[in-house]
């Protein structure tokens, strides 16, 4: 058995305790504006030994639907139709709202970090990175958004027609992000859609919504007022109205397939609502008889661990090679079993409490019923251990297609392990699996896995040569196939998803090209112009 020691509220480090978020605001046509209605209590998945219930870190608002059509109302206005003064606006003066908005959200960094760690148990060093990596994420979205503005700056003329092709806004859009990462994943949708000219309402996951708050005051001092909203309080309460509405003209969504059909089914239009969805996936490890263990070990342990095993990304099932099955399971299982359990503030730590409630029931379910269907708990002495919301990393093998997880996405420290003879095993599992996203090979042999690339590729977005599976860099594309995206993500995608190519012609003729040079030389337009910024 582990020893899981919870901290006492007086061994928790001063410059790590949380300060008390009583949010009452909610940020509407540039005002925040106070809310005087039902609020939602949140709690942290820690808790401390003496104490009975977890960490008290604050409240919400608990909106309603005449709030989110408020919101929709504001967001309309600021963008009238293409009128508005946000979209509108040249590169440069969107791209200098933006730039500002960096170096303020900068100085909020300790306060965000904070918060995030606590409220979803993401350890201090991984919250601190998911804070620098969303600055710079936005800081790269600036700089691509300029390039692409540079090669679109020069006219076009085909065929005796004269044109510029830019991009342009799609309208209102609605970003919803997930818990496990809610401010990077939650900004690589709200940022290049704002940055394009469209004008946002944003809803935080119902776990991860404390730590925005900090930030709105900066939403609303730096941009115009209609351009950022916030809601806030349960799906059907909010996001229903706005669906059915048919104002939406793009929704941003990270979360599951399920959810996503269902906010998409309730707009009057499907069709007029562009989609940017990161669903669900069931990334595999293919461990082959000739991997490297000595390498290909650390990296499966972070690949199923990293954040509890808590990714879209992660390893959610490895397929090992009859030849070394035994091999790979007792070395794996030991470097499970030495990660560090414990707080999210402890140097080192790898394993931390898990922030969705009823958690734990769940894991240990998929746990029983794998055993019930013959698989063995290989870490039995270590894992599926429960204390509170830590539940200890638990290796499963033999897995089959009986189990709940050989199917389910587990989204937490439940690692499903399968044997194979024949590569066409795993193959066949990826194929009928509902999800396609990533999968990772591990082998030294070049000949056996050029055979591999050339079917996975066809069946996922992303082959990972003796590498977990991961979204980053952010310059490259993040999508999926069958039930694990619709659109593509990365810095540039995401500014392509959320705009659309639109072109002003005019045939080949002295007269045109008159007005066209007036239009042009007196920097009368910011789409019709060469202009660009150095």
């Amino acid at each position: 058995m582990r020893n899981i020691k919870l901290p006492e509220i007086s061994e928790i480090p001063h410059d790590v305790f949380p300060k008390k978020v009583l949010q009452r605001q909610w940020l509407v046509d540039g005002k925040l504006k106070t809310w005087e209605g039902q609020v939602q209590e949140v709690y942290s998945p820690v808790q401390c030994k003496s104490e009975k219930k977890p960490f008290y870190l604050g409240s919400y608002p608990c909106l309603s639907g005449k709030e989110s059509m408020e919101a929709l109302g504001a967001a309309s206005k600021a963008f009238d139709h293409g009128r508005g003064e946000w979209p509108l606006m040249s590169v440069e003066e969107r791209t200098g709202f933006m730039s500002r908005f960096v170096i303020e959200m900068a100085a909020k960094r300790d306060e965000v970090v904070k918060i995030l760690m606590w409220e979803i148990g993401k350890s201090l060093e991984d919250s601190k990175k998911e804070f620098d990596r969303t600055l710079e994420y936005i800081q790269d979205t600036i700089d691509t958004y300029k390039n692409l503005d540079r090669d679109n700056s020069r006219l076009k003329i085909e065929k005796g027609i004269i044109a510029q092709i830019r991009r342009a806004p799609l309208g209102i859009v609605l970003c919803m992000g997930p818990y496990n990462y809610p401010l990077n994943e939650t900004f690589a949708t709200l940022i290049p859609a704002m940055i394009m000219g469209n004008t946002v309402i944003f809803k935080p996951p119902k776990v991860g919504v404390l730590l925005f708050e900090p930030l709105l005051r900066l939403f609303r001092n730096i941009f115009p007022p209609g351009v950022v909203n916030t809601i806030y309080g349960e799906g059907q309460e909010v996001v229903t109205p706005l669906v059915k509405s048919g104002k939406l003209n793009s929704l941003a969504f990270i979360g599951s397939s399920k959810i996503a059909d269902i906010i998409k089914l309730q707009h009057p239009k499907p069709h007029r609502m562009r989609s940017i969805l990161g669903l669900e996936a069931k990334n595999v490890a293919i461990v082959m008889d000739d991997a490297d263990l000595d390498a290909s070990i650390p990296e499966i342990i972070t690949g199923t661990l990293s954040y509890n095993g808590q990714r879209c990304t992660a390893l959610k099932m490895i397929y090992v090679h009859k030849s070394i099955r035994e091999e790979f399971l007792n070395r794996f299982s030991e470097a499970v079993d030495n990660l560090k359990v414990g707080m999210p503030w402890e140097d080192g730590v790898k394993i931390t409490p898990l922030p969705e409630p009823g958690k734990t029931d769940y894991l240990t379910g998929l746990v029983q019923d794998a055993r019930k269907h013959g698989a063995e708990l290989v870490n039995d002495e270590h894992g599926a251990q429960v204390m509170n919301q830590i539940f200890t990393p638990a290796v499963l093998f033999p897995v089959n297609e009986k189990m709940k997880v050989y199917h389910e996405e587990q989204f937490g420290p439940v690692i499903p392990v399968a044997e194979f003879s024949s590569i066409e095993e795993p193959l066949q599992y990826i194929i009928d699996s509902k999800y396609g996203q990533q999968v990772s090979l591990f082998g030294t042999d070049s000949d056996k896995i050029v055979h591999l690339i050339g079917p996975l590729v066809n069946q996922l977005c992303r082959v990972n040569i003796n590498s977990q599976c991961q979204r980053g860099p952010d310059t490259f594309p993040f999508t999926g196939r069958k039930d694990s995206a619709e659109g593509t993500l990365s810095v540039f995608d995401a500014l392509r998803s959320f705009s659309i190519r639109s072109i002003v012609a005019a045939k080949d003729t002295e007269e045109n090209k008159t007005v066209i040079r007036d239009i042009i030389r007196n920097n009368k337009s910011n789409f019709l112009s060469t202009d660009y910024i150095l």
